[in-house]
């Protein structure tokens, strides 16, 4: 039995993370999913939101910007739009654009065509303030 699966979070600009890590928590778009050493196999769409993740130095997180993920043969690659570390997220940029989604979201109705794209500049906005410090 295995005690670490390798952790890839790719993004289309940079590897984010490669590394050996203990558990890997991330926001599926069926809800929070997590993966341990030796998982089965799977892929799954990934949501905006905080993927957190444990090796020997401690607890580690991310805000993630949808994606992808699969895990085989003890390897989790995250194929995400965007990833930031806590230190990287502009707290009061993020503020801003949560603040310019909610007042777009206010104005539109779910059916309108422009709520989706909306919509996910909040939960971005969002998972950004989430993990800033």
């Amino acid at each position: 039995m295995a005690s670490e699966l390798q952790l890839r979070v790719v993004t289309p600009t940079r590897l984010v993370v490669d590394q050996a890590v203990t558990e890997v928590t991330a926001p599926g778009t069926l809800g929070e999913l997590g993966v341990l050493p030796d998982h089965a196999n799977f892929l799954t769409s990934l949501d905006s939101g905080r993927l957190t993740y444990k090796d020997a130095a401690g607890a580690h997180v991310l805000a993630i910007r949808d994606g992808f993920a699969e895990v085989a043969n003890n390897v989790m690659t995250v194929l995400a739009e965007a990833a930031e570390a806590p230190a990287e997220v502009n707290a009061v940029a993020a503020r801003a654009e949560l603040q310019a989604a909610e007042s777009e979201l206010a104005r539109l109705a779910p059916v309108d065509a422009d709520f989706p794209a909306a919509d996910a500049r909040r939960r971005w906005a969002q998972a950004r303030l989430d993990i800033a410090k």
